[in-house]
Protein backbone atom coordinates (compact mmCIF):
# COMPACT_ATOMS: atom_id res chain seq x y z
CA UNK A 1 0.00 0.00 0.00
CA UNK A 2 0.78 3.39 -0.45
CA UNK A 3 1.96 5.99 1.80
CA UNK A 4 -1.00 8.82 1.52
CA UNK A 5 -0.55 10.94 4.34
CA UNK A 6 2.53 11.84 6.43
CA UNK A 7 2.59 12.43 9.49
CA UNK A 8 5.21 13.49 12.14
CA UNK A 9 5.57 15.61 15.77
CA UNK A 10 7.50 18.85 16.98
CA UNK A 11 7.69 20.28 20.08
CA UNK A 12 9.46 23.81 20.53
CA UNK A 13 10.47 25.29 24.25
CA UNK A 14 10.54 28.80 24.14
CA UNK A 15 11.25 31.66 27.15
CA UNK A 16 9.85 35.23 26.85
CA UNK A 17 10.14 38.08 28.93
CA UNK A 18 6.99 38.69 30.20
CA UNK A 19 4.04 37.08 32.40
CA UNK A 20 1.97 33.91 31.27
CA UNK A 21 -0.52 36.86 31.44
CA UNK A 22 0.55 38.54 28.86
CA UNK A 23 1.78 35.92 26.63
CA UNK A 24 -1.55 34.21 26.75
CA UNK A 25 -3.38 37.79 25.85
CA UNK A 26 -1.15 37.63 22.48
CA UNK A 27 -2.96 34.51 22.29
CA UNK A 28 -6.24 35.60 22.95
CA UNK A 29 -6.54 39.33 21.93
CA UNK A 30 -7.80 39.49 17.68
CA UNK A 31 -5.90 42.93 17.58
CA UNK A 32 -2.37 41.16 18.59
CA UNK A 33 -3.00 37.68 17.19
CA UNK A 34 -3.91 39.17 13.81
CA UNK A 35 -0.07 41.29 14.12
CA UNK A 36 2.15 38.45 14.74
CA UNK A 37 0.45 35.56 13.07
CA UNK A 38 -1.09 36.78 9.75
CA UNK A 39 0.78 40.47 9.19
CA UNK A 40 4.30 38.38 8.41
CA UNK A 41 6.68 40.39 6.23
CA UNK A 42 6.13 39.52 2.87
CA UNK A 43 2.33 38.26 3.11
CA UNK A 44 -0.67 40.17 2.43
CA UNK A 45 -3.06 39.24 4.62
CA UNK A 46 -6.73 39.01 2.27
CA UNK A 47 -9.02 38.30 5.45
CA UNK A 48 -8.53 37.36 9.32
CA UNK A 49 -11.54 36.14 11.59
CA UNK A 50 -10.21 35.22 15.40
CA UNK A 51 -13.29 34.06 17.63
CA UNK A 52 -11.07 32.98 20.82
CA UNK A 53 -13.07 30.70 22.71
CA UNK A 54 -13.54 26.81 23.25
CA UNK A 55 -15.12 26.14 19.54
CA UNK A 56 -14.69 29.14 18.66
CA UNK A 57 -13.11 29.56 14.77
CA UNK A 58 -9.59 31.34 13.69
CA UNK A 59 -9.33 31.82 10.06
CA UNK A 60 -6.79 33.36 7.82
CA UNK A 61 -6.95 33.90 4.16
CA UNK A 62 -3.20 35.45 3.01
CA UNK A 63 -0.60 35.37 0.25
CA UNK A 64 2.98 35.28 0.28
CA UNK A 65 4.56 37.48 -2.46
CA UNK A 66 3.20 36.77 -5.70
CA UNK A 67 1.93 33.09 -4.81
CA UNK A 68 -1.06 31.57 -4.38
CA UNK A 69 -4.07 32.35 -1.65
CA UNK A 70 -3.12 30.19 1.09
CA UNK A 71 -5.48 29.58 4.31
CA UNK A 72 -5.43 28.75 8.18
CA UNK A 73 -8.97 27.52 9.15
CA UNK A 74 -8.90 26.42 13.03
CA UNK A 75 -10.78 25.67 16.42
CA UNK A 76 -10.14 25.88 19.47
CA UNK A 77 -10.66 22.89 21.58
CA UNK A 78 -9.85 23.75 24.92
CA UNK A 79 -8.63 26.74 27.01
CA UNK A 80 -7.36 27.24 30.44
CA UNK A 81 -6.72 30.98 31.00
CA UNK A 82 -2.70 32.09 30.82
CA UNK A 83 -1.85 27.81 31.58
CA UNK A 84 -2.66 25.94 28.01
CA UNK A 85 -4.79 26.41 25.14
CA UNK A 86 -5.59 23.10 21.97
CA UNK A 87 -6.28 24.01 18.99
CA UNK A 88 -7.24 22.10 15.95
CA UNK A 89 -6.25 23.45 11.56
CA UNK A 90 -5.95 22.76 8.48
CA UNK A 91 -4.67 24.38 5.95
CA UNK A 92 -4.82 25.04 2.11
CA UNK A 93 -2.34 26.34 -0.84
CA UNK A 94 -4.28 27.61 -3.64
CA UNK A 95 -7.61 25.41 -2.50
CA UNK A 96 -5.92 22.46 -2.50
CA UNK A 97 -5.27 20.66 1.45
CA UNK A 98 -2.01 20.57 2.60
CA UNK A 99 -2.15 19.72 6.01
CA UNK A 100 -3.82 19.23 9.00
CA UNK A 101 -2.62 19.57 12.45
CA UNK A 102 -3.49 19.63 16.68
CA UNK A 103 -1.37 21.67 18.08
CA UNK A 104 -1.06 22.73 22.17
CA UNK A 105 0.23 25.65 23.81
CA UNK A 106 1.82 25.61 27.26
CA UNK A 107 2.67 28.30 29.99
CA UNK A 108 4.38 28.12 32.91
CA UNK A 109 5.90 31.29 35.42
CA UNK A 110 9.28 30.80 35.06
CA UNK A 111 11.70 33.26 37.29
CA UNK A 112 10.26 36.81 35.88
CA UNK A 113 9.35 35.57 32.15
CA UNK A 114 7.10 32.35 30.47
CA UNK A 115 8.28 29.34 29.89
CA UNK A 116 6.38 28.13 26.59
CA UNK A 117 5.92 24.54 25.52
CA UNK A 118 4.33 24.10 21.68
CA UNK A 119 3.53 20.62 20.52
CA UNK A 120 2.40 20.43 17.16
CA UNK A 121 1.09 16.88 15.68
CA UNK A 122 0.55 16.92 11.83
CA UNK A 123 -0.53 15.04 9.02
CA UNK A 124 0.13 16.12 5.31
CA UNK A 125 -2.58 14.98 2.60
CA UNK A 126 -0.07 14.89 0.09
CA UNK A 127 2.43 12.19 1.72
CA UNK A 128 4.91 14.47 1.67
CA UNK A 129 7.19 15.73 4.89
CA UNK A 130 6.60 19.15 5.36
CA UNK A 131 7.54 19.08 8.62
CA UNK A 132 10.92 20.84 8.61
CA UNK A 133 9.28 23.44 6.89
CA UNK A 134 6.23 24.11 9.64
CA UNK A 135 8.84 23.48 12.74
CA UNK A 136 10.93 26.18 11.03
CA UNK A 137 7.58 28.63 10.21
CA UNK A 138 6.19 27.85 13.54
CA UNK A 139 10.42 29.06 15.06
CA UNK A 140 9.23 32.49 13.48
CA UNK A 141 6.11 32.85 14.77
CA UNK A 142 6.95 32.17 18.02
CA UNK A 143 9.54 34.85 17.27
CA UNK A 144 7.56 37.55 16.29
CA UNK A 145 5.03 36.24 18.91
CA UNK A 146 7.98 37.47 21.04
CA UNK A 147 8.46 40.85 19.55
CA UNK A 148 4.86 41.66 19.72
CA UNK A 149 4.99 41.46 23.28
CA UNK A 150 8.18 43.43 23.63
CA UNK A 151 6.23 46.12 21.20
CA UNK A 152 2.81 45.62 23.00
CA UNK A 153 2.86 44.25 26.19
Amino acid sequence: MTQRLFQNTFTIERSYSATPTQVFRAFSDGTKKRRWFAEGEGFTVVSYEHDFRVGGAERCVFRGGDGPEMTFAGTYLDIAENVYLIYAYSMTVGGAPLSSSIATVELAASGKGTSMLFTEHTCYADGKDGSKDRRQGTVELLEALAKEIAAHG
